[in-house]
């Protein structure tokens, strides 16, 4: 007999913009049209995700980039059905799990109160063989900073006092779905929102330019050769850790 949930709010925190649709957008926007209240939590200002080829680099540079890339996440927002993007602007490239961080992570845990997370994997994997791309330092840092503030800051009353007698009382996250991480254990069925997720995918179009239909097709490819292994049509991927 499954569980009856009654706090039916998750919440996703991830570096930057596109991080979350690539990785589990699809299971979002499946959690979302099961009743679900799903926040994002975006970590950085996200200023550093410009173009390659790029001869400004300045403040007023950046700020647009920064601009930009708020505006398509509140956009790929609002396709899955988001109750609220929040941005935590920590300088991209240069985020740590630093006890700031995790402070703010805890008061947001304490504030919305999520019976699930997803956060991205603080670990690399080398099997069978480690892809430099898929691990960004932001994505490692802020995986490392999420897990330990769930646990045991976010449900320890002794951790941060001054959160506690702010108002900010303790809680204690259920279910951590943990993307890319070494080992999988779960899986989520994806095939009615894999054109949900692309169509966030696509919001983010400042990272794609005239590349945006090859990257659609690597990713759906990418979730057909997942959903293949659970025979389904798509799939995302996680490792699930429950929490009492």
């Amino acid at each position: 007999m499954s569980e009856e949930i009654e706090n039916k709010v998750a919440m996703v925190i991830m570096a930057h913009p596109d991080d979350a649709e690539f990785s589990c957008a699809g299971t979002v926007a499946k959690w979302v049209r099961e009743g679900w209240e799903v926040y994002y939590v975006i970590a950085t200002e996200a200023g550093s995700g410009g173009p390659d080829e790029a001869t400004d680099v300045s403040p007023s540079a950046r700020a647009k980039v920064t601009e930009t890339r708020r505006a398509e996440q509140r956009e790929a927002g609002r396709v899955l059905g988001l109750k609220d993007v929040i941005f935590l602007d920590y300088r991209d490239g240069e985020l740590q799990p630093t006890l700031e961080f995790r402070k703010e992570i805890v008061r947001l845990l304490r504030t919305y109160k999520p019976y699930r997370v997803i956060c991205q994997s603080p670990e690399r994997s080398w099997v069978p063989q480690m892809y430099i791309g898929a691990y960004h330092p932001d994505h490692l840092a802020c995986g490392a900073g999420v897990i330990m503030a769930l646990y045991p800051a976010s449900q320890n009353p002794w951790d941060f006092p001054e959160l506690f007698e702010a108002g900010y009382l303790p809680h204690k996250v259920k279910e951590l779905y943990v993307v890319g991480a070494p080992a999988l254990n779960h899986w989520e069925d994806i095939s009615a929102t894999i054109d949900v997720k692309i169509e966030a995918l696509m919001a983010h179009a400042s990272q794609f330019g005239k590349r945006a239909p090859q990257v659609e097709q690597r990713v759906r490819e990418q979730r057909a050769l997942i959903g293949k292994k659970y025979d389904v049509a798509y799939a995302e991927e996680f490792h699930l850790t429950k929490n009492g």
